[in-house]
């Protein structure tokens, strides 16, 4: 009986929290506010990405949010990230899935906002597309594009199928959602295209993200000076990056019915960071003044970044302009945002936090501890093997001209071009169409790089006879934001050029992804200087935490720890620095794989250190 008592004791209380849980709450735009179960509420947000956060740190970034004084979270969905090669779709490994992240920040007490593109930016790689709808030569990206359209709508379908029950209507926490992006500042780009065309297209999508079943409020970001080509009629436009209020309600007022409610979708602590160029910082002093403007006048935002968090793997995108072609992203996102990288409070956190506690009325938790930092003094590197030999693993694709990362059906990594010369040839090696960075190798030696980032596409060669040109290109990062964009192959994709004659015949490309960690056993250890080099090693741990690798002394590559890419190092700074996050890090062995592309010095330890460097353009190239 008692038994019997205790079953049923335990079934009514599971029905009791279960309808707890799916409690429905409502949110809408009405007469100029935002509203939550009716009653106004100003949106104080921060912009976190998952993909960008190891799961394992997921909640302690949300508490971080909520203990800024922030009552909502949102985030960027990345098509790339989620489809991971044609037809193979994930939504539930690791920190992809996203589901998961959504009912976390529920239960941390945030809203969220969901921006599902399908274009992101966000300094992603290939702003979220996946590369391979370049392979498809009738479809155009970002257009009114059928094929195009298409592959958007089973994106949107399969997004959808996750998430549309975590809406607010749903009894979830996802309160709005964003219908494409930044769609204006397209469209001013892109005036070779009709704006009736570029409408249809952004109309196009907004109607599939309704059809699969998004039913919350929408909206739009542009910059106020942008809405004309961004905005939906119906749907709420808020604005990027606008610190003048009057400007704010004004453009809003001309694109929504002459009333708010007001919101910046982008308010900005920080700013990307490229390759070679100085890390941007922005005051806590000016950011915590905006903040107190927004608070004192009603207006909703979302800080983007609250936490920006780490570009691992080959995730970072790159910008475009005309002096420098390609300016690709470092692989930290720490973006000066209030929250670093490793999630520790900034000087910008507690000045955002003070403000807060002085202007809303609900509680503000106490900022959570700081995950433990850790310092390996010194990793012995008791392997190194030759990149060039890497040839005997691997089968070469052959061609009569060298073939684009696309063609060869690689997304991401690195191909080394290959070609015997039966007669001697030299003069000057010219590659117009290099994408994106190439170390250049005559019979093994080192001859020189090209070098996309500072416009170098040529050198002095000579080629004996019989010899060998090796070219190791490394894609950095397909470009993720503006007119460009449409134009992302990467690899060689041009002729190759000798004294102004293109070189065809008997290519032989290996194809070098490094999609995971790679395993090198059975080579044998050789390391030249000046030759491409994987270096490997162990080290044990009594003790696990956060810590950041080394890499001041090194010169460009990649690092795996314990199979994780922790993303790409490059000398020229800013960047000198690898976080490694601690939940990827084992008591007892850990193993890493250095891939040094450069090799000026051989290379037998590495370390790590308590504090990251993303200030130091020290390095050369």
């Amino acid at each position: 009986m008692k038994l019997i008592y205790k079953t049923l004791l335990l079934f009514f209380i599971l029905i009791s929290f279960n309808a707890s849980a799916q409690k429905k709450h409502t949110f809408e735009i009405k007469n100029g506010s935002f509203l939550y179960d009716s009653k106004p509420i100003q949106i104080h947000s921060g912009e976190m990405h998952y993909a960008r956060i190891p799961k394992e740190y997921w909640r302690h970034r949300l508490k971080m949010l909520k203990a800024m004084g922030l009552n909502a979270v949102a985030t960027y969905v990345f098509w790339n990230y989620h489809n991971t090669a044609p037809g193979v779709w994930d939504f539930k490994t690791g920190n992809r899935n996203l589901a998961e992240y959504i009912k976390t920040a529920a239960e941390e007490g945030l809203l969220v906002i969901l921006r599902p593109g399908p274009y992101a930016c966000a300094e992603w790689e290939f702003g979220g597309y996946p590369w391979w709808l370049q392979k498809n030569p009738g479809l155009v990206i970002r257009s009114n594009n059928q094929p195009f359209l298409d592959s958007c709508k089973v994106y949107i379908t399969k997004l959808a199928e996750q998430v549309k029950n975590l809406q607010v209507s749903n009894g979830g926490p996802v309160i709005m959602v964003q219908a494409e992006n930044e769609f204006g500042s397209y469209v001013s780009q892109r005036k070779d295209i009709p704006l009736e065309e570029h409408r249809k297209y952004n109309k196009a999508i907004f109607e599939m993200l309704k059809n699969a079943g998004f039913n919350v409020p929408f909206f739009t970001s542009d910059g106020t000076w942008l809405f004309e080509g961004g905005a939906i009629p119906g749907v709420l436009p808020t604005a990027n990056g606008e610190n003048n209020i009057d400007n704010l309600k004004k453009a809003v007022d001309k694109y929504h019915g002459g009333m708010g409610p007001y919101m910046v979708a982008e308010f900005y602590p920080g700013w990307l960071d490229h390759w070679a160029e100085p890390f941007n910082r922005v005051p806590a002093a000016d950011i915590a003044k905006q903040t107190e403007k927004y608070l004192q006048n009603g207006i909703s935002f979302n800080v983007y970044m609250a936490h920006g968090g780490t570009n691992f793997g080959f995730t970072s995108g790159a910008n475009y302009n005309e002096e420098h072609d390609i300016q690709p992203d470092i692989t930290s996102y720490d973006y000066d945002a209030p929250v670093s990288e490793a999630g520790w409070a900034t000087e910008k956190y507690m000045a955002i936090r003070d403000l807060m506690k002085k202007y809303v009325k609900y509680p503000i938790p106490a900022v959570p501890e700081k995950i433990k930092v850790i310092e390996i003094p010194e990793i012995k590197l008791t392997r190194a093997v030759d990149v060039l030999d890497l040839k005997k693993t691997i089968t070469p694709v052959g061609g009569d001209k060298p073939l684009t990362f696309e063609e060869l059906n690689q997304g991401s990594g690195y191909v080394l071009y290959s070609r015997r010369f039966n007669q001697p040839v030299n003069g000057k090696l010219q590659i117009k169409g290099l994408r994106d960075y190439a170390g250049v190798y005559v019979n093994g030696k080192r001859v020189g790089e090209l070098n996309r980032v500072q416009n170098k596409y040529e050198l002095d060669i000579t080629i004996p006879f019989n010899g060998t040109l090796d070219i190791l290109v490394e894609n950095m990062g397909r470009i993720n934001y503006g007119e460009q964009i449409i134009h992302n192959t990467k690899g060689i994709i041009s002729d190759v050029m000798i004294n102004d004659f293109a070189i065809t015949g008997s290519w032989q490309m290996y194809k070098m992804p490094f999609d995971v960690q790679p395993q090198t056993g059975k080579l044998p250890e050789k390391n030249i200087e000046g030759r491409p080099v994987l270096y490997s090693g162990s080290f044990e741990l009594a003790e696990t935490g956060d810590t950041f690798l080394d890499m001041s002394s090194w010169g460009k590559g990649i690092v795996f720890v314990n199979g994780h890419n922790l993303g790409r190092f490059w000398n020229v700074g800013p960047q000198q620095t690898l976080y490694v996050p601690g939940c990827w890090l084992a008591k007892g062995k850990n193993e890493i794989v250095i891939l040094e592309q450069l090799n000026q010095t051989t290379h037998s330890t590495v370390r790590t250190v308590k504090q990251p460097v993303l200030d130091s353009l020290s390095g050369s190239n």
